[in-house]
């Protein structure tokens, strides 16, 4: 594949961080959550950070192919995303939806399942999976990678048409069992790295942080939106305690989205490693002392998330910082690899789910925010 380098007169070269960082918090309910949005974003003049002339693109944020409160974009955050852009004159012909895939999550299935297709077809917008037809090429950044470098020597792939092009993070407010919470900044994993991706876990901190820098200078305009009208809660991103949340957050800074949402899950951001590293890197603000809280009082807010493992992830865990770390390049650099795949999908899928995660959802369902999900 061709190699890409920035040059000086490229616009699309590298991008600071906000100066002023700057999080949007309001609280919302099933019968106004899609207003909430429209006023969220504009409290941020988000049409600051994103061209008009660019495309944009909606990295949606799919965690699992089945639905899952908490775990995945919703809907309603979708479908208020692109009404906004649209009543504020974006072009619908720039606009599209984007989605990454792994080898044991079905983008496919989880659009269906969490109603992202009908929500894009509704608007009629452009849908773009990335592993479909996308080229992807070798980037070499203005900036020194942490980690990257030595991971992929031969050069990191992104997708081509990433250069230029606006972005906006869809995340969930959601547990994860190897960075403690995920959101804006893990949104890009799946989206700027190939299937090989599996090959940074044992460094994701670090990878995360590099991925942001390549962010940075990529695109033409970032922003995130977050929902947290569910959390997840436990050993995310997939088999979590779900907890109401009643909250959606915006931010055109990553690093400062997912310090006030960690803060809110009660965690303490400067303590989360990509976090930190990307606040004294300069990528961002990640001090929640040195965010600007745009709308709602946050101070009280403490969901009480703690993070937690499975009995899959304690296995990783073992694979990637414990006693089974010597065989971690036989089990993930070699066709080995597969055995892995196959223990995610029985433990998450062909147990977890049917066990546990079912009931849940049908619970979810007779909720608010279950019949307006099922009204998608």
């Amino acid at each position: 594949m061709p190699e890409r380098t920035p040059n000086t007169k490229d616009p699309r070269e590298t991008r600071s961080a906000p100066k002023t960082a700057r999080v949007a918090v309001l609280r919302a309910t099933p019968a106004n959550v899609k207003e909430r949005y429209k006023e969220l974003l504009r409290s941020i003049a988000y049409d600051h950070h994103l061209s008009k002339l660019s495309d944009t693109a909606l990295k949606i944020n799919i965690s699992w192919g089945k639905f899952y409160p908490a775990c995945s974009t919703a809907p309603w955050q979708l479908d208020a995303v692109i009404e906004t852009l649209l009543e504020d004159d974006y072009k619908k012909e720039l606009i599209h939806a984007c989605h990454n895939n792994t080898v044991v999550v079905s983008a496919k299935e989880g659009e269906r399942k969490n109603k992202h297709l009908a929500v894009v077809q509704k608007h009629g917008i452009r849908n773009i999976h990335l592993y479909e037809g996308e080229p992807w090429e070798i980037y070499r950044p203005k900036g020194e990678y942490l980690v990257l470098d030595k991971i992929y020597p031969e050069g990191v792939h992104v997708p081509k048409r990433f250069h230029g092009e606006n972005i906006i993070h869809l995340p969930t407010m959601k547990t994860h069992v190897f960075t403690t919470m995920t959101g804006a900044m893990k949104n890009a994993f799946g989206g700027l790295l190939d299937r090989k991706r599996h090959w940074t876990h044992s460094v994701i901190h670090e990878t995360l942080v590099d991925l942001l820098m390549i962010q940075q200078e990529i695109h033409s305009g970032i922003l995130a939106v977050m929902d947290g009208t569910v959390v997840g809660d436990g050993p995310g991103p997939r088999c979590m305690t779900i907890k109401e949340g009643g909250y959606i957050l915006a931010s055109a800074d990553q690093v400062a989205i997912d310090a006030i949402a960690a803060k809110m899950m009660g965690f303490d951001p400067m303590e989360l490693r990509f976090i930190r590293l990307a606040h004294e890197k300069g990528l961002g603000v990640g001090n929640p002392k040195e965010i600007e809280i745009v709308g709602e009082k946050i101070d009280a807010v403490d969901f009480g998330c703690r993070r937690a493992d499975t009995f899959a992830s304690r296995g990783q865990h073992m694979l990637y910082h414990g006693i089974f770390k010597p065989m971690e390049r036989l089990l993930t650099h070699t066709p080995l690899v597969v055995l892995t795949y196959i223990a995610s999908w029985a433990y998450h899928d062909w147990y977890w789910y049917p066990a546990i995660g079912r009931g849940r959802v049908n619970r979810y369902l007779e909720s608010g925010w279950g019949e307006l999900f099922r009204s998608y």
